[in-house]
């Protein structure tokens, strides 16, 4: 959501006529989990433009299903793959196809597009802009947030290239203006797949956003009161919550300060609305060492939640091909940052000549706790160039700073005299 907000603002703000294409607003608080206190920055040039996504599967709603479902459940969700894959292949997401074209051509007619920017996953998104591409020569950006055919914690082919839906995404990155990934390692890994692509894809990092950025921290903390090792993000399903708490309570045990100090994730547990209970209960189960979950925070209370931390936990799922998000903000923070995490995370990389990094060697609890331990006493002892040092290294990670070459290259290169893009 916080790519896609600032890309699109990031067009508008470089004098693009910019429609965004997206789904009715009930399909956010309804599933996935929505931050509406986000919608007043929307650029107030953007025009939004909303159309039905069905999720049968997820639907909580009885009252809804049919007899077929309710008497068969295990039938239905197998018919029911079974047709989501036939107009594109992509469980769930494929009957959104024919809705997105007919959107997207209706938005043509009334104003037509120099340039559609498509944003996944889901990939059907792309869909639309193969459309206006293939019906009247529209060039596309390809955005990938994630990966298509790859596992970003495996590293396993997920797709195969002869499969439908590798063929898809051949066609989709033969014909593309340009291809984006959020790091290198994404972006090589497709070059080698797709060498006929690889001058048009490009690096375009999440970083952060400078109006939601915490605000470095200033003196050290206080020893007596003990630290807060805090979490913000979306906890999900491959991140280590037992292996950290493991190395938590170990920290506890070998750290006056540590005893003293909490840990607390705030953000959502799971993809999805409704909590993660296999999550939640890992977190719940350290309450007693002062491990506590304290809910999602609105991006708006960003700079809030940052302001009680004194160190920030990085517990990401093991992936060579995994940054995510929030390693930007943490180091807009200027505070020490405990990686719980392979060492060769591609967030590694984001995080390698940052003078407050503190790594674990491998996920094991001895490890975790030497990280821990290393950063709680760091926090209270950091000397102000240190600090200034850490801050004038996450500059350059701003999003706006990112995302603005990109911008300005599609400008040039399509020689618009009024740039217009859908987004």
């Amino acid at each position: 959501m916080y790519r896609a907000l600032a890309t699109a603002n990031g067009f508008a703000e470089n004098g693009w006529d910019v429609t965004v294409l997206t789904c009715e607003r009930e399909v956010f608080f309804r599933y996935t989990g929505a931050d509406p206190a986000l919608e007043p920055l929307i650029h107030p040039g953007i025009e939004v433009i909303r159309v039905p996504f069905a999720w049968p599967a997820l639907d909580p709603d009885v009252s809804h299903y049919s007899a077929f479902r309710a008497l068969t459940p295990r039938l239905w969700a197998k018919s029911r793959v079974r047709r989501d894959v036939i107009p594109f292949p992509e469980r769930g997401y494929g009957p959104w196809r024919s809705v997105l074209e007919e959107a997207a051509e209706r938005i043509h007619a009334a104003h037509p597009v120099d340039l559609v920017l498509a944003t996944a996953n889901p990939n059907v998104t792309f869909t639309a802009a193969w459309h206006l591409h293939s019906r009247y020569g529209v060039p596309y950006v390809m955005d990938y947030r994630d990966a298509w055919s790859l596992s970003v914690f495996s590293g396993a082919r997920i797709v195969e290239p002869g499969s439908r839906a590798g063929r898809w995404e051949k066609r989709l990155m033969a014909s593309a203006r340009e291809v984006w990934f959020v790091n290198e390692p994404l972006r090589a890994w497709h070059a080698e797949v797709y060498p006929a692509t690889g001058e048009r894809m490009h690096v375009v990092a999440n970083g952060y956003d400078a109006e939601f950025a915490p605000e470095p921290a200033g003196a050290a903390p206080d020893p007596a009161d003990g630290l807060t090792f805090g979490y913000l993000g979306t906890v999900a399903g491959q991140v280590p919550l037992v292996p950290f708490v493991k190395g938590w309570r170990l920290a506890r045990e070998r750290s006056d300060l540590i005893a003293r100090s909490r840990a607390e994730f705030h953000g959502y547990l799971g993809h999805y609305q409704a909590p993660n209970s296999v999550m939640q209960s890992a977190i719940e189960s350290a309450a007693d060492v002062a491990v506590r979950y304290a809910g999602p925070a609105s991006k708006t209370r960003v700079r809030q939640v940052y302001a009680s931390f004194d160190v920030c936990l990085l517990v990401l799922g093991t992936g060579r091909y995994v940054t995510s998000g929030k390693v930007f903000e943490y180091l807009a923070t200027g505070l020490p940052v405990v990686s719980v995490h392979d060492p060769g995370n591609a967030a590694s990389d984001v995080l390698r000549a940052y003078p407050l990094w503190f790594p674990v060697a491998e996920l094991t609890p001895e490890a975790i706790a030497d990280a821990i331990i290393a950063a709680g006493d760091a926090a209270v002892s950091v000397t102000a160039e240190t600090r200034r040092e850490a801050i004038e290294y996450a500059q350059s990670f701003r999003r706006d700073r990112q995302l603005q070459p990109r911008v300005a290259g599609l400008l040039e290169g399509l020689q618009l005299p009024q740039p217009a893009v859908i987004s």
